[in-house]
């Protein structure tokens, strides 16, 4: 079976819940699944200051390590609609593993979070996703077969091109589990594409 990088940075957990329904998802299909986290690049004092969630299990990663994996699944909270700076400094050191081709041909996909159903999330998936098209990677959204995405019953994250939550302005919504469903449900998809690719 695919071995799977769930590969995250989360200000205030809301990315963290995700990317252990991602997890799930993936670990679902029989695939071995690594969850990892990127540095913190705020300073400690700032970040405890305002609140940041310091008590995460994930180990953090190194940017070598992306080589060992048949998928790499990336989220992040938006920022002004794009990748929030940790991730954005942890990609940028993966110049090493572009220039050799390390990560060609392998999967990958991308989940995120902003505060409003406005806030940038499709702009934030697809800055993650260029950077796996630069790496060569095969990419994997959350299709409407995941169809609670589609929903007018309630505000929901999710789009064709990854799984996703509102958190709201002050962070006070958590992942419903529409969101979590489609999470797992992206995880799931990725994971079985490269267990067929590669398991």
């Amino acid at each position: 079976m695919a071995k799977v990088l769930v590969l995250y940075y989360s200000t205030y957990g809301h990315v963290e819940t995700m990317a252990n329904a991602v997890a799930e998802g993936a670990r679902s299909t029989g695939a071995t699944v690594d969850l990892k986290r990127v540095p913190e690049t705020v300073p400690e004092e700032i970040a405890r200051k305002n609140h940041f969630k310091y008590d995460q299990d994930a180990p953090v990663a190194t940017p070598n390590e992306l080589a060992d994996y048949d998928a790499i699944i990336i989220g992040t909270p938006t920022r002004y609609g794009r990748i929030a700076g940790p991730m954005a400094s942890f990609l940028d050191q993966t110049g090493g593993l572009w220039a050799r081709g390390a990560l060609n041909g392998k999967v990958g996909g991308a989940f995120t979070s902003t505060a409003t159903q406005h806030g940038g999330q499709e702009t934030t998936l697809f800055s993650i996703i260029t950077n796996l098209l630069h790496f060569g990677m095969t990419v994997v959204g959350l299709p409407y077969s995941y169809q609670p995405q589609m929903t007018l019953d309630e505000i929901v994250g999710g789009s064709p091109y990854g799984s996703s939550t509102i958190a709201g302005g002050q962070g006070q919504r958590q992942p419903t589990e529409l969101e979590l469903g489609g999470a797992r449900h992206q995880g799931k998809l990725i994971a079985r594409t490269a267990n067929k690719l590669f398991g």
